[in-house]
């Protein structure tokens, strides 16, 4: 038996439920980037879709929420049980490459992303232009949710995460960018290398 074929899963399955929102969440970090997505939040929607893709992660997301009164409970809680499943389905980080760095344009926007399974969570995030935390987009995500989402996926998957938006006008292209750049970051950082022996840490734990 190869080590490919004896290597557990690296699956999480999560559920959390707060007087505020309710989430189930599943996700496997060695899928094709299969996606099953509804947070009762449209433009977040769209970008755990984009997540999914570009990392190559299958995931499902079944949330709802106090979106009555506005969306960041159920966007905060979503991504806090994704930073538990990603920290849970990563193991002890075996054979990973560790590191992941993207560059990706949307149009007029462009954003970088850098990401270490480090152990130690930490972000840096950057470049967002004034007033783009309080832009509504799609009319229901307020701009400040995108750092939001990458606080609690880095703290709860004890990630280090800088996310750095280099340019961009339209809320919708950054924000895009961002969580593309995120991803295409994560996937290498995820990734299984042949030529990694054990932990990459000098270390020996992450």
């Amino acid at each position: 038996m190869t080590e490919a074929t004896s290597r557990a899963p690296r699956t999480a399955s999560i559920r959390r439920s707060t007087s505020e929102s309710s989430v189930e969440l599943e996700l496997n970090l060695d899928g094709n980037g299969r996606s099953h997505i509804d947070t009762t939040v449209p433009f977040f929607d769209h970008m755990l879709t984009a997540f999914a893709k570009h990392s190559l992660t299958d995931l499902t997301v079944r949330a709802s929420g106090d979106t009555d009164i506005d969306a960041h409970h159920t966007v905060e809680d979503i991504s806090i049980v994704l930073g538990q499943a990603i920290r849970q389905a990563l193991g002890d980080k075996s054979g990973i490459s560790r590191y992941g760095d993207a560059l990706v344009p949307l149009d007029e926007a462009l954003a970088q992303a850098v990401v270490d399974v480090s152990g130690r969570p930490y972000l840096v995030h950057t470049g967002e232009p004034v007033g783009f935390e309080h832009h509504l987009i799609g009319g229901h995500f307020t701009g400040s949710l995108v750092r939001h989402t990458f606080e609690a996926i880095s703290f709860q998957a004890a990630l280090t995460v800088h996310v750095r938006v280099i340019s961009g006008r339209d809320p919708h292209h950054i924000a895009e960018a961002e969580y593309k750049a995120f991803a295409r970051a994560f996937r290498q950082a995820k990734a299984l290398d042949p030529l990694v022996d054990g932990i990459p840490s000098t270390k020996g734990a992450l």
